[in-house]
């Protein structure tokens, strides 16, 4: 019963904020029990509060009323009352400096997300994991990090394996290259932060803006490479996934003499124009079921 009143009272206009030109105007009782509907069909107060969820996502997940209210172009009133519901439920928090954060609650659904991502991709992980015998894996951006969602593992008996779930951060993997590279600059320069990165071998590029002008070749060439950049000895490759609801990249992973003969094997039948068309339509599929 409480969850229902809270979920009425998110949806259900406030008769204090009905005004017509500053006169207050008493709504009827039909109005009142009827949620607002936009012209999609849908209802206006659960689009709202998705979308400050969004723009709070945007903002690194910390942000103040008057900042959602000028990136939402929402008025103050209805953030506040979509807020405070929000908070009530543990999808946002008030931090001790009074600026709202992505709630706990979240974690749960993203985490559930992500595994029903990975569950839709295997098919065409598997496709991928058979055309080049080595390990497929799928990769979000999330928050400034790269989330590993799906993986199928090469038949090798060296071959390489990460947690699914695992998050990394995105300068050092071919995944986060290649989906930083699709930001515009300036968000990109914001996720890698001023510098120096973190080396996790001699071959990890450290500098941000070094990195940063790599990223117009990527995006040109359709495609990152990690050349034992974040694990010696280990060299993976990755392409966009297009049309995905959120950033998501496939690649292809292994020892990394193995991985540069499987390069030399398919130059002329195309290696990343097969992982190209495979991520295409897996970009369609996860379309198609959003």
């Amino acid at each position: 019963m409480q969850k229902f009143n809270t979920l009425l009272m998110l949806l259900t206009p406030d008769p204090a904020l009905l005004t017509l030109e500053g006169r207050p105007v008493v709504a009827s009782s039909a109005s009142l029990d009827a949620p607002a509907a936009d012209r999609s069909g849908g209802v206006q107060s659960v689009e709202r509060a998705f979308q400050l969820l969004e723009v709070l996502a945007d903002s690194g997940g910390v942000s103040t009323l008057s900042d959602l209210a000028t990136a939402s172009g929402l008025p103050m009133p209805t953030i506040h009352r979509l807020i405070r519901t929000l908070v009530q439920q543990g999808y946002v928090r008030q931090d001790t400096a009074r600026r709202y954060t992505l709630g706990p609650r979240l974690i749960r659904l993203g985490e559930t997300a992500g595994r029903l991502l990975g569950s839709w991709a295997r098919p065409y992980l598997a496709e991928l994991m058979e055309a080049t015998g080595e390990t497929a894996n799928l990769a979000v951006l999330e928050a400034g990090e790269v989330v590993y969602v799906g993986q199928v593992p090469s038949r090798h008996s060296m071959r390489m394996f990460t947690e699914v779930g695992r998050r990394v951060q995105p300068h050092c993997t071919a995944v986060g290259k290649v989906l930083l590279a699709q930001l515009p600059r300036p968000e990109a320069a914001g996720v890698l932060g001023p510098g120096p990165l973190t080396a996790h071998t001699v071959h990890t590029v450290v500098r941000p803006e070094q990195l940063l002008a790599q990223f117009d070749d990527v995006k040109g060439a359709g495609y990152a490479v990690d050349d034992q950049e974040q694990e010696i000895g280990v060299r993976c490759i990755a392409v966009v996934v297009p049309g995905a609801p959120t950033p998501t990249a496939l690649s292809v992973s292994g020892p990394e003499a193995r991985i540069r003969l499987l390069e030399a094997q398919q130059a002329h039948g195309g290696l990343i124009p097969r992982m190209q068309e495979i991520a295409t339509r897996l970009g369609h599929a996860l379309a198609a079921s959003g």
